[in-house]
């Protein structure tokens, strides 16, 4: 039985994972979001078209992966960097994982985002860091990606995509867009020639200034 907490967060869950596509951040079936819950996470299943499915059909495991409800779907193969997140991140409550087109693309070259723009601050750190390459939905990218979210709370997967997470998933869902929106920006700024980079004097400020400006994530 879903009680009413849980069934509106397998609404907003299903709501964010249609607006992946919908908003151009991943689109097809990639991509996967997911909620913090009482005894686990909720996440999006694996390999569905979103436009299709039903609240009933997110899926709700526990850290280990095992499922707490019946669900006709497996979870997302990319649970375990959820669960790692989760749990090593307890201020963390909502993950969006995309394979934005931008992100994706500076990830192919092996690049983080660098401090080339003040708003890189926005992700908890002075650089957007690229997590190293592992095969998808594996216990060694899960490892790096926790590494990642010491001190972060996005970051870029090496050929893959990126991730954000939040306190709420509205928060994620903007960190997500706002980091594409960055990897874009960062992208015609390589196009055009060597890139200037603030220092980590300049960033530290800007972080600091963020810990109180309106409502981060």
């Amino acid at each position: 039985m879903i009680n009413t907490q849980e069934y509106q967060q397998r609404q907003q869950l299903l709501e964010y994972a249609k607006a992946l596509n919908t908003t151009g951040l991943s689109l097809g079936k990639s991509g996967n979001i997911s909620l913090r819950c009482d005894d686990g996470l909720l996440i999006t299943p694996s390999g569905a078209d979103y436009q299709q499915l039903h609240v009933e059909d997110m899926v709700k495991i526990n850290f280990s992966g095992e499922p707490l409800c019946h669900s006709p779907f497996s979870p997302s193969s990319e649970w375990p960097f959820h669960a790692g997140i989760y749990q090593h991140r307890p201020d963390q409550q909502a993950i969006v994982h995309a394979h934005a087109t931008h992100c994706t693309a500076i990830a192919c070259t092996g690049r983080n985002i660098p401090a080339f723009h003040y708003m890189v601050a926005v992700a908890g750190g002075r650089k957007i860091p690229l997590v190293p390459y592992a095969v998808f939905g594996s216990e060694a990218l899960s490892l790096e990606v926790v590494k990642a979210f010491e001190q972060h709370q996005a970051c870029l997967l090496e050929n893959h995509g990126m991730i954000a997470s939040a306190t709420n998933l509205p928060s994620a869902f903007l960190l997500a867009q706002e980091v594409e929106e960055m990897a874009k920006q960062y992208a015609l700024a390589l196009s055009m020639g060597e890139v200037k980079l603030l220092n980590d004097k300049q960033m530290d400020e800007v972080i600091e200034k963020f810990k109180n400006y309106g409502q981060r994530c």
